[in-house]
């Protein structure tokens, strides 16, 4: 086998990678000054009551016993996992748990469902299974509008439950069928879910504080 080919590909690619991480080292600053100010924007956008009203719907939930059901996708997916670890995990105390579902984690029934039926209803399907009227959807979309998410949404109040939406600037269509909306002002994808991670690690911080005092 000639080996020269690979030889060059290899060395195009490093050569590749070289600039773009040189172009990542000098835009860094600048990147993580966007972070920043869009975390002091969101700190102002958001008032500490609206905050309260999500905390106090999760609380209520429960001490009814009923799950806290969240959902998002790709990031928004990961996010999602992310928040029912620190719950049913823990965050910072040792207690009992939390239960709260990842409605994106379970393949079998996101891939069945969407292979049977279509992937919009995946998540309103298992809010149909699991959710309970005075319980809690947390509902991640950056831009609002993802179809599935905001079935979930209606479906979620057609059962009584509070949504809790983390979107990015406007909320989409999602802010609609919103009990509790953490709008990030930005329509930049990666950078609003920075700023949710920031926002539901408070609010998992606040449930836990609150809950096991």
């Amino acid at each position: 086998m000639d080996i020269n080919p690979l030889l060059d590909t290899a060395s195009i690619q490093i050569s590749g990678l070289s600039e773009f991480s040189g172009m990542q080292r000098a835009d860094f600053k600048s990147f993580m000054s966007q972070s920043a100010t869009l975390l002091e924007k969101t700190r102002d956008a958001i008032d500490s009551a609206t905050l309260e009203r999500a905390i106090d719907y999760v609380l209520v939930a429960i001490s009814k016993g009923h799950p806290i059901l969240v959902c998002g996708n790709g990031g928004s997916a990961s996010d999602a996992a992310h928040i029912t670890g620190e719950l049913v995990g823990k965050f910072l105390k040792e207690r009992r748990p939390i239960n709260a579902i990842s409605l994106s984690a379970n393949t079998s029934i996101l891939t069945a469902w969407a292979n049977d039926y279509d992937f919009e209803s995946v998540y309103a399907r298992q809010v149909e299974a699991h959710g309970k009227a005075e319980g809690v959807l947390i509902a991640l979309s950056t831009s609002g509008t993802s179809k599935n998410i905001v079935h979930a949404a209606k479906t979620a109040r057609v059962i009584g439950m509070k949504v809790v939406a983390l979107t990015g600037e406007g909320g989409g269509t999602l802010a609609d069928h919103s009990d509790v909306l953490l709008a990030v002002p930005s329509t930049s994808t990666p950078l609003i879910q920075q700023v949710h991670l920031c926002l539901y690690h408070y609010l998992c911080a606040e449930i836990e504080a609150r809950c096991f005092a």
